[in-house]
């Protein structure tokens, strides 16, 4: 068998590998910034002494009736 062969298949698994453990790192760091939003959220919630109650009607009020989007876009000044 051609040497390239084997020399190709080696650097293929060790690739899958690296993938692998990329993607596992990359749940691991998704699931650490949804705790911590998570956190963030309660901590809102509990500062201003929002109840369960008063959450759930503030989301159902907003999605009744949006706020406007409030995005801007940077324009190219350069020209």
């Amino acid at each position: 068998m051609n040497p390239k062969i084997n020399k190709l298949k080696a650097e293929k698994a060790k690739n899958l590998r690296r993938i692998a453990e990329m993607t596992a790192r990359n749940e691991e760091i998704d699931a650490q910034v949804t705790e911590l939003e998570n956190l963030d959220i309660i901590g809102m919630v509990r500062e201003n002494a929002i109840t369960p109650e008063l959450l759930a009607e503030l989301i159902r009020a907003a999605k009744k009736n949006p706020l406007p989007d409030v995005t801007t876009e940077v324009s190219d000044e350069t020209e």
